[in-house]
């Protein structure tokens, strides 16, 4: 098993079909152990592997902060979300998933931070990638 990072086949063709709206949408980061086998064809939140420990509760925390952006030059859009923080844990990840609650739990992408990150309370935030046209979390040329 392993996680495997970027955008799910199911949003990719949400996109198209106009099945989710990630900038009005209530959206939530859950987070796996390394035991998950989250991807591309992950196509909707899934407690198997999650995370359990103090300051975690199922389901993750809400994702803000949306912001949609489009470069002129290049044409890409791009979008990215704040930081989200698990005050007073104490448990140990390996990944995230972001899912839209407001489209029935659907997915959107899947996060492998490269190694066990360890939660507690001098650390426990997943800092999300600079907001510009090469560095956001999203970007779509």
């Amino acid at each position: 098993m392993s996680i495997q990072q970027g955008l799910t086949n199911s949003f990719k063709q949400d996109m198209l079909q106009a099945g989710q709206n990630i900038i009005t949408g209530t959206l939530k980061m859950s987070l796996y152990t390394a035991f998950s086998n989250i991807g591309p064809l992950t196509t909707v939140y899934t407690p198997t592997s999650e995370v359990t420990g103090t300051g975690y509760t199922a389901g993750g925390n809400q994702v803000t902060g949306a912001i949609l952006s489009t470069d002129a030059t290049t044409g890409t859009v791009y979008v990215n979300f704040n930081n989200v923080s698990w005050p007073g844990a104490n448990f140990t990840a390996r990944g995230a998933l972001i899912y839209n609650t407001s489209s029935s739990n659907k997915s959107v992408l899947v996060l492998d931070f490269g190694s066990d990150k360890i939660f507690s309370s001098t650390s426990n935030t997943v800092v999300m990638p600079v907001n510009s046209v090469t560095t956001a979390l999203i970007r779509l040329p």
